[in-house]
Formats: C-alpha cells, sequence, structure tokens
C-alpha cells in the first residue's frame, strides 16, 4: 500500500518547492512509470528528497536515518514512507525492507554517500546498499547528480540530472562505477561554472 500520506502532500510540497528555488530537472523521463528502480546519486542538502520527489509522480520510498523516524517528527516521515536506517551498523533489517519495496516493483531513493557530502571532494565513498539492492533484485539503478544552491527567490542554478540506467555487474566494480558516473558528471558542472 502506498503511503497516503505521501500522495497527499507530494502535488503541493512539488508546487511550493518549484516556486520558491525554480529546479532544472533534467533527464526525468528515463524514470519508467512503473517496474523497480533504484534511484542513487549525490547528497548536497537536507532538501535533497524534496527536489527528487518533485522530479516524478512516482512515490518514491526513502532510506534515511532512523532519527527521523523518532519524537514527534516520527509519524510524518512514516506517513512518507521512509525506511529508516540505523547508520551505526551494517542495516540488514533496513535492507530487508527495501528489498520488499522493489519486489513489489516500487521505486527506491538513496545517497550512497550515506550523509550530505560536506567535504571538499566532490563525492564521498559510495557504500554498498544501492548496488546491493540492485543486484538481489534485478532492479535498474539510475544515477543522479544534484548541482547548485538552494536559495529561496535567489538567481536559481539549482539542478538535478537523472542519467542513463546502469546494467548490473560484479557488487565491487558496480560500485565504482556508480560513484565514477556520479563523479565525473559533477566534475563536468564544476568545469562548467
Amino acid at each position: 500500500m502506498e503511503p497516503l500520506l505521501y500522495r497527499t502532500v507530494r502535488p503541493i510540497i512539488t508546487v511550493l518547492f518549484k516556486i520558491l528555488y525554480r529546479p532544472k530537472i533534467i533527464g526525468k523521463e528515463k524514470i519508467p512509470k512503473d517496474g523497480r528502480i533504484v534511484l542513487a546519486g549525490n547528497h548536497t542538502s537536507n532538501f535533497d528528497c524534496i527536489l527528487l520527489l518533485s522530479s516524478t509522480k512516482r512515490v518514491i520510498h526513502f532510506l534515511a536515518k532512523d532519527s527521523l523516524n523518532k519524537g514527534i517528527i516520527g509519524p510524518i516521515f512514516r506517513g512518507m514512507g521512509i525506511i529508516p536506517v540505523n547508520r551505526k551498523i551494517h542495516d540488514h533489517d533496513a535492507l530487508e525492507k527495501a528489498y520488499s519495496i522493489l519486489e513489489e516493483e516500487k521505486l527506491i531513493g538513496i545517497f550512497p554517500e550515506g550523509t550530505i557530502n560536506r567535504t571538499d571532494d566532490i563525492t564521498m565513498p559510495f557504500k554498498f546498499g544501492a548496488v546491493k539492492m540492485s543486484t538481489k533484485t534485478s532492479s535498474p539503478i539510475i544515477p543522479f547528480v544534484i548541482t547548485g544552491k538552494y536559495k529561496i527567490f535567489g538567481k536559481s542554478n539549482l539542478k538535478v540530472e537523472f542519467l542513463d540506467p546502469l546494467e548490473m555487474d560484479e557488487l565491487e566494480s558496480y560500485n565504482e562505477n556508480l560513484r565514477s558516473i556520479v563523479s565525473k558528471k559533477l566534475q563536468e558542472y564544476k568545469e562548467e561554472l
């Protein structure tokens, strides 16, 4: 069953977000209208999830830190269909939940860096969750690249680009290939500035 809160608030959030930040969305047609998919890319801000959910009408089940599932905000994030992840361990429960969602022909969103990249590196090392989900469930990975800044009503340079789906391969080389594709596209954007 799809998360009701997500279906209810997504159109409102999308309109407000596009008015405030005016993001450029490239390649959204690469996200199929149905079928199992893993969206995986770089992480620049807490707003990245909103940018992604504004890019497709499909429900995206995001893997997110488990602290979002607790306290007063917990019911909101649960209602949005997030999969809580304990980042202190190799969270097999979160992976199993993601596998089951993919087996239901749904869409997972994940930031393989594991947290917002606040380093000077183009990307931080990618954790293996995205490629594990992909190889275990025969789900294509669609890489995405987020660039620019979230500036309200400012000169907008915010952009997300969805790239061609990746073919599956051996786990370690597949993970490095995913990171390489995202890093290369980020480097291209950096050189254009």
